[in-house]
């Protein structure tokens, strides 16, 4: 099942009723201009099984302990957002899984080689799915992305994916002075906010799976407690791109991020991929591919299921 985001973006009462989410609404006095069916929904109960991401955008929100207890028991990623409506935290379940130990112990002992060849496999993905959406949007050579991506070595020594990715953002936005930087000018912005949402998904896919997103393949960072998730994320985020693109192509004011825009980019777990030759929303789609790293780490698998554009 798809599982569904939920994104609450005005003062709103989340508690639970029954283990069922109860989204009770600001009561409406004294406003004769609202219409009466309004005035009168203030309450609207959700099944929280069928939640798989909420966000909270709101400093007004209340939310209660029973809530929460109750979306990371059904494996629901949470994230709240700072005052630019920038996503700012992340909450997860500290388990996901019923052998989670066993899972945890599989992940800690993968060898050193075995984290290379995982590398190389998500690098050499990235750069081929970069390649064709440089190709589909903007109509961009690509040859030189494809040799990239065919020489990617173990572990990426020669750091052929800073090389692609710089060619990549240079070639994919006709945006004079544009670069890819998280403080960066707009879309920016909405690239910062996309790729926020689907860590939130990789790492709820990661957690479902046994894993721990803090220990990468490649990335490291001592502060970051999602390596795993930015390493498995990046095949993915020319996913995010696309869209971005096509929501700067469409011609609407993108300087700013507006209801419109962050409910077209909120679909990013529903966007439509193929992986291993079958269409599948993309949120389904990344449990397939932790669920692969998993079976690569018991040595069952050599290689990780990613989506292919």
């Amino acid at each position: 099942m798809i599982k569904k985001t939920l994104y609450f973006g005005s003062p709103v009462y989340l508690s639970l009723r029954n283990a069922q989410l109860v989204i009770k609404l600001p009561e409406v006095v004294n406003n004769s201009t609202l219409p009466e069916h309004f005035k009168q929904q203030s309450e609207v109960i959700r099944p929280i099984e069928d939640m798989g991401v909420v966000v909270l955008d709101h400093k007004q929100i209340t939310i209660t302990s029973g809530v929460l207890e109750a979306l990371l028991e059904n494996n629901c990623a949470v994230i709240t957002c700072d005052s630019r409506s920038m996503p700012v935290g992340l909450m997860l379940p500290l388990y996901g899984n019923t052998t989670q130990n066993e899972r945890f112990r599989n992940q800690l002992d993968a060898s050193l080689p075995l984290k290379k060849q995982l590398w190389q496999q998500t690098v050499n993905t990235k750069i081929e799915n970069q390649a064709a959406v440089l190709k589909e949007c903007a109509g961009g050579e690509i040859r030189c992305m494809k040799v990239w991506a065919a020489n990617v070595k173990s572990g990426d020594p020669d750091n052929l994916e800073a090389r692609a990715a710089a060619y990549y953002w240079k070639n994919l936005f006709d945006i004079v002075g544009f670069t890819r930087d998280r403080e960066g000018m707009p879309p920016n912005n909405l690239l910062n906010y996309g790729y926020a949402i689907l860590r939130a998904v990789v790492a709820r896919g990661l957690v479902t799976s046994g894993l721990l997103p803090t220990l990468g393949i490649h990335h490291h960072n001592r502060y970051n407690a999602y390596c795993l998730a930015d390493d498995i994320m990046e095949p993915y985020r020319p996913y995010v791109d696309k869209l971005v693109y096509a929501i700067v192509r469409s011609g609407i004011d993108y300087a700013e991020l507006t209801k419109d825009i962050k409910g077209q980019l909120l679909t990013i777990p529903t966007l439509e991929v193929v992986i291993s030759g079958k269409r599948s929303p993309l949120m389904v789609a990344v449990a397939q591919t932790t669920a692969s790293l998993y079976k690569c780490y018991s040595g069952e698998l050599r290689k990780i299921a990613y989506p292919e554009m």
